[in-house]
């Protein structure tokens, strides 16, 4: 009889501590989210991105460029001030201005796309980079 008690006790401890168990990873998730950018298309005048970026991240700006994939130096730049940082994904598109002394970017060339979000210092918190086709 006192062998049945402590088994139903033990259980029962076990199954509360997998229940805090599991309630303390679910309520981490959002807190533990990936700071993520991802180029989804290009325009000659704009980037689109989805992005995802907790507050605690300190993103201040995404930023853009574009040239050709040999290039020493982008065509076009361009960024987005206070993103939107709350743990979840979001869609933006940054616009392009030509770079001094550069050619306009043209439909259908192929470029190099650089994204990132960049905190208050100027440090790169995630980027990405892509060879893409220029669409309308």
């Amino acid at each position: 009889m006192v062998t049945t008690r402590n088994c139903q006790r033990s259980a029962r401890i076990a199954t509360v501590f997998a229940a805090m168990g599991a309630a303390l990873v679910l309520a981490a998730a959002p807190a533990l989210a990936e700071d993520t950018v991802d180029i989804t298309g290009a325009t000659p005048s704009t980037v689109a991105v989805s992005y995802n970026c907790d507050a605690a991240a300190g993103v201040k700006t995404i930023q853009a460029m574009a040239g050709e994939p040999t290039a020493e130096r982008p065509a076009a730049l361009g960024s987005q001030h206070n993103p939107t940082c709350d743990g979840t994904r979001h869609v933006a598109t940054i616009p392009l201005t030509g770079a001094t002394g550069e050619a306009p970017l043209q439909s259908g060339a192929v470029m190099q796309l650089r994204v990132a979000l960049v905190d208050q210092n100027d440090i790169v918190v995630s980027g990405q980079a892509k060879v893409l086709t220029l669409t309308d």
